[in-house]
């Protein structure tokens, strides 16, 4: 494979409060000095940002880098999955799961982009699985029957994790919430969702075609381990055997759920009796009254289907 000698360096100045502006320059530095032209697309919003994205990509660029944290890499996704581009990641954000899950360095803008640099030079890339997300069935119809016109997510690409249930509903509380800023503001949603926590009635159906009646806590759809910083909770998501990891807690109360959150961040929480764990390449899922999030970003209101696409995107990486 023969990379042109532009890169498009993708960009979020917002992203971790400013790093992703600061650290467009040391990347874009590091890539000029391995002899790549660079040049920058920012946009007007997330909207015009993705549409100069897939007109780099539809010109021909040799790679979208993106700088920003998973939103930033999650808008790259909607450009370059399926296409062949290569996608390279200067990891700045808060959370970074897409890039850890990669094996990528956070945070480290000249070293991100001397490895991106150095990836495309020696073909040094990996295709990987990506999840994408419907709100119909191939028919037109929803998942629930319905015809409506289908929710808002559908075609859209994720990396991680897709989070239904209570994490989801704590990112729902989050959003809506002014003070504090930063990561403490979803620390105080955590809080309050414990308050009002109650199981959800979840219909989900794999790709064996059983569908399961369930009372749950939440249902994590991942493509990779982890999410909100490294929380792995798919702990054992693999971005390279076309299958997603699902990770179903069941129905708990307060204090069993403080008792197996601890453990999300080593993975361990996968061992215990009111956490069960599934694998297949396609779920339907639904529930009321409950967003699907997506890399951290919102889908829309359940019901909605994932599909786990073999290779659906070219990664730059060590």
């Amino acid at each position: 494979m023969t990379v042109t000698d532009e890169i498009t360096l993708f960009v979020n100045p917002t992203a971790g409060r400013g790093r992703g502006a600061r650290a467009a320059q040391p990347a874009a530095s590091a890539l000029r000095a391995a002899g790549f032209s660079v040049r920058t697309v920012l946009g007007e919003n997330a909207v015009d940002a993705l549409t100069r994205a897939r007109a780099a990509v539809e010109g021909g660029t040799g790679a979208l880098v993106a700088v920003g944290g998973d939103g930033m890499a999650n808008l790259a996704l909607q450009a370059v999955a399926g296409t062949g581009t290569p996608l390279g990641l200067v990891a700045v954000g808060t959370g970074n799961d897409f890039a850890r899950d990669l094996g990528i360095p956070v945070r480290d803008p000249v070293a991100a982009g001397r490895m991106i640099a150095e990836a495309l030079k020696e073909d040094r890339l990996r295709d990987v699985d990506l999840g994408r997300v419907h709100g119909m069935r191939e028919d037109g119809s929803r998942a629930d029957g319905s015809r409506d016109g289908g929710a808002r997510a559908d075609g859209t690409w994720f990396g991680t994790v897709l989070a239904s249930g209570f994490d989801s509903r704590v990112n729902d509380r989050g959003n809506r919430m002014r003070w504090p800023v930063g990561r403490f503001r979803y620390d105080l949603a955590i809080v309050a969702e414990l308050a009002a926590l109650r199981p959800l009635p979840f219909r989900i159906r794999l790709d064996d075609g059983e569908v399961r009646e369930i009372e749950a806590t939440l249902v994590a759809v991942g493509n990779g381990s982890s999410y909100g910083g490294g929380m792995r909770i798919c702990a054992g998501a693999d971005l390279q055997d076309g299958l997603f990891d699902i990770t179903v807690v069941g129905d708990c109360d307060r204090r069993t759920l403080l008792t197996v959150f601890p453990k999300v961040y080593r993975g361990t929480h996968l061992a215990h009796p009111k956490v069960t764990v599934h694998r297949a390449a396609r779920i339907e899922i639904q529930a009321p009254d409950v967003t699907g999030y997506a890399d951290g970003e919102p889908l829309g209101p359940l019901p909605l289907t994932a599909e786990c696409v073999r290779g659906a995107v070219r990664v730059a990486l060590f």
